[in-house]
């Protein structure tokens, strides 16, 4: 498992997420990784967090991409579109 903390033991495991709602439309997801899910998700990998968030990704029908942390190791957009998309939704519920 990945050591979720930063140099002066600050928390840092999360994950934003861009997928399809059921009802239709895109949203986004920001959601903290607690010890559990981090135990959960095994090996910080691309593959692993995919299978993860089949089950765990909230109301989502699909997952698009997604961006995770875990301390310091990150796990990238797949695309810059995605993370453009991703930030567009945000914004849009400011």
């Amino acid at each position: 498992m990945a050591d979720p903390h930063v140099m002066r033991k600050t928390r840092l495991a999360y994950v934003t997420i861009l997928g399809r709602l059921w009802m239709g439309g895109i949203a986004s997801m920001h959601k903290d990784l607690s010890d559990y899910d981090l135990g959960n998700i095994g090996e910080f990998t691309r593959e692993n967090m995919e299978e993860w968030l089949t089950s765990n990704a909230g109301d989502f029908q699909e997952v698009i991409d997604f961006m995770a942390v875990c301390g310091k190791e990150e796990i990238p957009w797949d695309s810059e579109e995605n993370e453009m998309t991703y930030l567009d939704t945000i914004s849009d519920g400011e």
